[in-house]
């Protein structure tokens, strides 16, 4: 089983369940330009391997891996995550068919 954040273009209603990912990361992971941002509220829970993951474009070989995230930007997530998840208010989505 995979545990996996989602990441969005639509702004958080609620700005203490995301994180903004900073542009210049976006352009080095080889994302668009649009502010994305990771949903620290929500997890998708699927079936590892499986359909729910498509390898990343750009790339010569297939891959699902766009790149590390930054260590502040990825232990800030994964706190606002444990914490959300502590609080019984981490929504888990199941996303494999």
């Amino acid at each position: 089983m995979a545990i996996v954040v989602p990441v969005t273009h639509s702004p958080p209603v609620d700005p203490e369940t995301a994180i903004e990912i900073p542009a210049v990361t976006k352009t080095r992971l080889g994302l668009d330009a649009q502010r994305s941002w990771i949903v620290c509220n929500e997890a998708n829970v699927f079936a590892w391997p499986g359909p729910d993951l498509r390898a990343a474009g750009g790339q010569t070989l297939p891959s699902i891996w766009y790149g590390p995230l930054p260590p502040k930007l990825a232990t800030a997530a994964r706190e606002k995550l444990r914490d959300f998840a502590k609080a019984g208010r981490l929504r888990r989505v199941p996303r494999t068919e």
